[in-house]
């Protein structure tokens, strides 16, 4: 498999998961319950994968050290600063656009820390989307209609920002130090199913009482996360840059808030076409 078919399968893995968690917060399901099913249905997956794969999961202390911090301090607050971000915003774009920029970082990281490629041609396509990507999200009125919104919204996703950012750097690490993809994918999503499952521990309480509906879209979810999860993983390893993959998923930010207006009906503007345009211009760039 090539980086670029990984990077879109992880691509459209994303912007169906989006869609469907702002689904989910229509239907009344807590942003709590869907980063549990965003971590234990994969850690499922992927454990039956390395099963039949037979990957090794023994790590080495240092290796333990450093999924530890991938784990908690970049996987588990991330999803949970991104999740809350996303509900809380006005335009699950919005917020998403922010986290995502986190490709500037790891692209200029990855040239030093790992000694990675950029083309001229790629880092054009980088700044494409990334500044594109701003036509999304800014709005000049929304300060006016949500200001208390925003205010909730914003830092969360700064912060999920910095974490994206640092968990896709870690991976890449691990993946030097000969850890298995997979391997990365169980210790990881173990670790962090466990603190959001501690996080959701009243409304699991309350599962018996969910709609046929609300189960299936979790569940769903959670496919959705585990293949996204996945492919990003895959792309990592095979890409000449790390910020390539981190690129296209910041990309998937036009697909979201495309599919909002349709479905949702959130609010849309020549301005943010004229972005999406731009985006997906960026994205044609870098994967040709």
């Amino acid at each position: 498999m090539s980086w670029i078919i990984a990077s879109l399968l992880m691509f459209l893995s994303a912007v169906i998961m989006y869609l469907l968690i702002r689904y989910a917060s229509k239907l009344n399901i807590s942003a709590a319950m869907q980063n549990v099913s965003m971590f234990v249905v994969p850690l499922l997956v992927y454990i039956s994968l390395a099963t039949i794969q037979h990957t090794r999961l023994i790590l080495t202390p240092y290796q333990w050290i450093v999924m530890i911090v991938a784990s908690i301090g970049f996987s588990y607050l991330g999803s949970k600063f991104s999740m809350d971000s996303i509900v809380l915003a006005p335009n699950p774009g919005y917020s998403l656009i922010i986290s995502k920029s986190y490709v500037v970082m790891t692209v200029v990281a990855s040239i030093f820390l790992f000694d990675q490629e950029i083309t001229i041609r790629s880092a054009i396509a980088i700044l494409c989307i990334v500044i594109f990507s701003s036509f999304i999200m800014i709005d000049p009125n929304i300060h006016q209609q949500k200001a208390k919104i925003k205010e909730a919204w914003l830092p969360l996703a700064v912060g999920a920002f910095f974490c994206w950012g640092g968990l896709a750097l870690a991976s890449k690490y691990l993946l030097n130090m000969g850890v298995p993809v997979l391997s990365r994918l169980v210790w990881v999503s173990g670790i962090a199913a466990i603190l959001f499952v501690f996080d959701a521990r009243k409304q699991l309480s309350q599962i018996a009482k969910f709609t046929k509906r609300q189960l299936v879209v979790l569940g769903i979810i959670g496919v959705l996360g585990a293949s996204f999860n996945y492919f990003m993983q895959v792309g990592i390893q095979l890409a000449p840059n790390v910020g390539y993959i981190n690129a296209i998923n910041a990309a998937s930010i036009s697909a979201v808030t495309v599919g909002s207006v349709l479905l949702f009906h959130d609010n849309f503007s020549k301005r943010k076409f004229f972005g999406v345009i731009g985006v997906t211009v960026g994205l044609i760039l870098l994967v040709i």
